[in-house]
């Protein structure tokens, strides 16, 4: 989940407590017609960091495809996806961590940290349980409704997290609903699946409706309550 957006709905709009130059000169920046790279100049190292992120979740979603794609006793792309998922939750801390102690924002390091999260922890962890085995017509809708519940409570964060509780730093309390990093323990039990070769037709408790339109694997039901969950509004998770 975003702390620099945190951070940045408790400074104002940055996710330090920035000068109001250098956000008017990133405006500028946004506003020229014939500026060349930038983007790039728009960036700081914390939103580096946090492209980062991306680039893990979307290596791993390539990973689960190269699995879909070669023969199925070759596990080491599994591997790689699942892999690939904690080293996102890595960079999606550091980014936070860097920009508190650069002092720097940019207007596009909000947004981009949610983007990211959506790539890492919603579509990534979806990506890898179709490949291990989660592909029938109904798995797919669970699953679709599962990043569509990250999706959801990304943006929900973005827009009230002004409105969330401070404590005398200035930092949220709590987060309501589940942030959507938690869908890791999902990947670490896929792992675990991986591990014991219990994918594709061997997965914890086959399917049920078998041979019917309305086939599907109770597992996915893990992706409903993750998503249940993340999108809850009574829900309060106390922030470390």
């Amino acid at each position: 989940m975003s702390k620099r957006t945190s951070a940045s709905a408790a400074n104002g709009s940055t996710k330090e407590n920035v000068g109001e130059p250098a956000m008017d000169k990133q405006k500028k920046l946004l506003s020229e017609d014939n500026g060349h790279f930038t983007m790039i100049k728009m960036l700081h190292l914390a939103d580096l960091i946090t492209e980062l992120n991306g680039f893990c979740g979307v290596m791993s979603i390539f990973s689960s495809m190269r699995y879909c794609l070669g023969p199925e006793s070759a596990h080491t792309n599994l591997w790689y996806a699942l892999t690939f998922m904690p080293f996102g939750l890595f960079f999606d801390f550091m980014d936070g961590k860097v920009a508190r102690w650069r002092k720097k924002s940019s207007l596009m390091g909000q947004e981009l940290d949610s983007l990211a999260d959506l790539v890492s922890f919603g579509l990534s962890p979806a990506a890898a349980a179709f490949a291990i085995g989660l592909r029938t017509p109904a798995d797919h809708v669970f699953l679709t409704f599962f990043v569509l519940c990250g999706l959801t409570r990304l943006a929900r964060f973005n827009i009230t997290v002004a409105n969330v509780p401070k404590d005398a730093t200035g930092k949220s309390k709590y987060f309501e609903g589940t942030p959507i990093p938690t869908s890791l323990s999902i990947a670490a039990l896929m792992g675990y699946w991986v591990s014991q070769g219990w994918i594709l037709d061997n997965l914890p408790m086959g399917t049920w409706a078998t041979g019917t339109i309305f086939e599907f694997h109770p597992v996915v039901g893990l992706f409903v309550l993750s998503g249940c969950l993340m999108t809850s509004k009574t829900l309060h998770v106390p922030k470390p």
